[in-house]
């Protein structure tokens, strides 16, 4: 049965946790550690993890929509749960990085350094994006309004897929750039 008072309930956190998580990233991505006078060792390991952290995103969205098709609805919130636990680790440690490690600068040259700041720049706008639509269709699957969360999942699927693809995608063209 469809409860779309608990998608009303949820909608004004969706807003807020929709503004805040780009605001707040924004923000700790200008702040430095070392600037606030903490003495915290650059976490340089990070890069590769969260990166890897993306690659495992995708292939769970992916396990997760054929888990659905297959009619193993369960497995197929349990998946989409981990995804989402999956993303927020990703967040934690980007964040993490960027406030105790100086950003990389990329060092491609020619058609490369546009294809790379495409890149980029699609995957930073669309990890914004996406957040509202996860969290819209994560709501619309807990109040079993399931025809609604189809529609907005067909829209959010592939898109946080990209997200997760070019996540993996940056890393790799920017890693031979590390100090």
């Amino acid at each position: 049965m469809e409860d779309q008072s608990l998608e009303k309930k949820f909608s004004k956190f969706i807003i807020a946790v929709s503004i805040v998580i780009p605001l707040v990233v924004a923000i700790l991505f200008g702040v430095k550690l070392k600037d606030l006078g903490i003495q915290v060792e650059p976490l340089s390991f990070l890069p590769p993890i969260y990166a890897t952290t993306n690659g495992v995103t995708a292939v769970v969205l992916v396990w997760a929509v054929l888990a659905v098709k297959n009619g193993k609805r369960k497995l197929h919130e349990r998946l989409m749960t981990f995804a989402i636990a999956l993303s927020v680790a990703f967040l934690v440690m980007y964040v993490a990085y960027h406030m105790t490690s100086e950003s990389t600068k990329f060092g491609g040259e020619g058609i490369i350094r546009y294809v790379y700041f495409f890149i980029l720049i699609s995957h930073i706008l669309l990890s914004v994006a996406i957040i509202p639509l996860v969290l819209i269709s994560y709501v619309r699957a807990l109040s079993e309004s399931f025809d609604r969360h189809k529609k907005i999942a067909k829209i959010t699927f592939p898109l946080w897929l990209y997200v997760a693809v070019t996540g993996v995608v940056v890393y790799l063209m920017i890693s031979p750039y590390y100090v």
